[in-house]
């Protein structure tokens, strides 16, 4: 995929020179870019020279004095403007593979590329990791990386993702180790599996590894209906055995589910460190709670309103707490409606994967004014939901007005939206 541009910001360098979206960046100083590794890289200059396309076919050659680390201002369609390297993997519990067809072509891509890793914060496996690849790693000394582990026993870890590189896993993070490379790591939790003592084999061997091992998320296994894979569910007493031998080791932190399935309560702030793997749902009830709490509410609304907060179940216990702060607003009627997700069956309870029916069956009845939903639940810059339908096809359907929260970990557009009332 070329360098196209998405979008330019305002008020930067990329407005000035009448850069527009459509347009292609063919090369910075007579250089063709692999990716934003590159870009980045080559933006650091105070003198530089660009070689764009323009939407109709037009080259220009733009050259450019700045200050060294200013940037251009330019968003891109892609982070990498080559191919993107795909996983190699058939893991039994991959959540891609057990979708079923008719959702966006975006949910089938299955990528497992160490730059997005390093540039977003994807998972990788390593599997498909080349020298070549460790060498431009080490030379731009990259980091950090996120790496879905899982175990560090090799047999165990091809069995789990069904590739024979995978075995490969604990040589590559001590390749990381010697090069001081810092990682992140995530553990899905498949019980039966990789849990108990091979749980242990694995945070023993990761914690060998020394400071360069950022953190370690364990997370359950998600399992839909359309599931062929047997694999069990983590249940209250996993859940409880998991949390004991997490709590052995430093850095170490399990996701919410095991707390709420546990019966547990969210742990405080300390525990998660710098919440560094938030996307993973680890530690995100507690930076909502507290975000929350530290809040200023309005005292009283000038006129009677009613809200709906659609949740998922996960979230269910967080939200009942802020709903029932917010009832001291006077005049501001809260209610917490969980969504039950039919489609993809009950043992999945994150808001992410919520589907416009499920929210529609959910909201339809419900004596609302308005309804509050977290961005998670649709397409990234869109109201596109899992299952291609939009928000306005909900509104229609539901006769309901929404509050779309953007910053899912935080209550303060709902605040600042109830002041203005």
């Amino acid at each position: 995929m070329p360098a196209i541009v998405s979008k330019v910001l305002e008020n930067s360098i990329a407005e000035e020179l009448e850069i527009q979206s459509g347009d292609e960046l063919l090369t910075i100083d007579d250089t063709k870019m692999q990716d934003m590794i590159d870009y980045n890289f080559l933006c650091k200059s105070e003198f530089i020279t660009l070689e764009i396309k323009k939407a109709d076919g037009e080259i220009e050659v733009i050259e450019l004095e700045k200050d060294f680390d200013e940037d251009l201002g330019i968003v891109f369609e892609s982070a990498v403007f080559d191919r993107v390297k795909p996983c190699l993997n058939h893991c039994i519990f991959c959540f891609v593979d057990q979708q079923p067809e008719g959702l966006r072509d975006t949910l089938y891509v299955k990528d497992d590329d160490y730059r997005l890793s390093y540039l977003q914060g994807t998972y990788i496996t390593l599997t498909n990791l080349t020298e070549k690849d460790k060498e431009r790693i080490a030379k731009m000394h990259l980091g950090p990386f996120y790496v879905s582990v899982h175990t560090t026993n090799p047999d165990l870890r091809v069995k789990m993702l069904r590739n024979p590189n995978a075995g490969k896993a604990l040589d590559n993070l001590k390749w990381f180790k010697e090069n001081e490379i810092p990682f992140h790591v995530q553990i899905v939790l498949c019980p039966g599996l990789n849990d108990g003592k091979e749980l242990e084999r694995t945070l023993n061997d990761l914690k060998n590894l020394g400071d360069v091992v950022l953190s370690t998320a364990i997370v359950p296994v998600g399992i839909t209906k359309f599931r062929d894979e047997q694999l069990k569910q983590v249940d209250k007493e996993i859940a409880e055995k998991t949390l004991k031998i997490a709590s052995k080791y430093e850095r170490v932190c399990c996701s919410d589910e095991f707390f709420l399935l546990a019966g547990e309560p969210i742990p405080q702030a300390e525990y998660y460190g710098s919440f560094s793997q938030l996307e993973d749902g680890v530690g995100s009830i507690r930076m909502l709670l507290d975000d929350f709490h530290s809040l200023n509410l309005p005292d009283e609304l000038q006129h009677p309103l009613k809200a709906a907060f659609a949740t998922s179940y996960a979230a269910k216990d967080a939200i009942t707490e802020i709903a029932d702060k917010l009832k001291h607003i006077k005049n501001f009627t809260p209610l917490v409606c969980p969504v039950k997700s039919n489609y993809w069956g009950e043992d999945i309870t994150v808001a992410g994967l919520i589907t416009s029916d499920d929210l529609i069956k959910t909201v339809k009845d419900v004596d609302a004014d308005f309804v509050i939903i977290p961005s998670v639940m649709l397409k990234p810059y869109s109201e596109d939901f899992l299952d291609g339908k939009n928000l306005d096809y909900v509104r229609e359907q539901t006769g309901k007005e929404f509050l779309v929260i953007q910053n899912i970990y935080s209550m303060a557009e709902l605040i600042e939206y109830l002041k203005t009332l």
